[in-house]
């Protein structure tokens, strides 16, 4: 079996405007989208696509059916397909970037739903070929607002054996209200293997004002392992998001600027399933006769 897990620490350091570092421990899941079916089967507490301690929905991830924000041309297939409509999205955007995903594999890294909760700051989705040679990676952010914004992370030629792979792009998404819409992702990721490695950067302009990694050992995917997690590490997914907002609360206490979503709305952009403060306030009703 492909799928397995990585038991990991979190790690968030912020250099500008003030200085903040914080580190926890998580454990997630690294699923080939090819064995989803079969998991529920071989593992105990996981379901795919129906409720469960740990569940997996294809509908929680990458929906390119739906429409964009800002409005425009999409990559969505007219129907995701099933069971594998998760596999066949994926294919559609690595398509709409120059990849041909073909008989290749996906690995997602991420959060299922946890006792019916699902938050995930980034999912990570590592695709290679028939042969196993890298193709492409895909990083899905969301943010505190349900939000979310895939973005296309290429394989580096220098190191395309190595499984890298480099990004740095203007993110146009309001991910924390502690950094602007414009700030610069910089993602830097590998291949998972033994060892999960992560890092994504932000830059406005030539400067490093934050970094955030994400980095373990990988475990093997059993009823027995995922039982042991569920006791240390309890309701991981509302413990994330208790933790984001814990954080945001002592950045406000250090007077680290803040940003209101709605101040930019234009500039952000390419994301799905948008807030309520991105969409046009509605025509006001033409008056009648009297």
């Amino acid at each position: 079996m492909k799928s397995c897990l990585y038991e990991c620490e979190v790690m968030h350091a912020r250099f500008s405007p003030r200085r903040h570092r914080f580190a926890y421990r998580i454990f997630l899941f690294a699923l080939d989208l090819d064995e989803l079916p079969d998991l529920p089967r071989r593992i105990g507490f996981f379901g795919f696509n129906r409720r469960h301690l740990y569940a997996l929905h294809e509908g929680d991830f990458l929906p390119l059916d739906e429409p964009r924000h800002p409005a425009g041309p999409g990559v969505s297939p007219s129907k995701p397909a099933a069971p594998g409509g998760l596999k066949a999205r994926v294919a559609t955007y690595l398509q709409h970037h120059g990849i041909d995903l073909a008989d290749g594999t996906a690995l997602l890294v991420t959060l299922p739903r946890i006792a019916g909760y699902l938050f995930n700051p980034v999912s990570f989705y590592f695709c290679r070929d028939r042969a196993g040679r890298p193709l492409g990676a895909i990083a899905e952010v969301t943010n505190t607002f349900r939000e979310m914004k895939p973005f296309f992370v290429p394989a580096e030629p220098a190191d395309a054996s190595r499984g890298v792979f480099r990004l740095r792009v203007p993110k146009q998404f309001y991910v924390s209200p502690y950094s602007d819409v414009d700030v610069a992702f910089d993602f830097h990721l590998r291949l998972p293997g033994d060892q999960l490695a992560i890092r994504i950067d932000d830059y406005v302009g030539e400067q490093r004002t934050l970094t955030s990694t994400l980095a373990g050992p990988r475990r093997a995917l059993t009823t027995g392992r995922l039982a042991w997690f569920t006791l240390k590490y309890p309701l991981l997914t509302l413990r994330v998001i208790s933790l984001i907002h814990w954080h945001a609360l002592l950045l406000w206490a250090k007077r680290v600027p803040w940003f209101a979503k709605a101040a930019r709305a234009a500039d952000q952009r390419d994301l799905y399933r948008p807030h309520s403060s991105l969409k046009p306030a509605p025509l006001p009703s033409a008056p009648s006769a009297s």
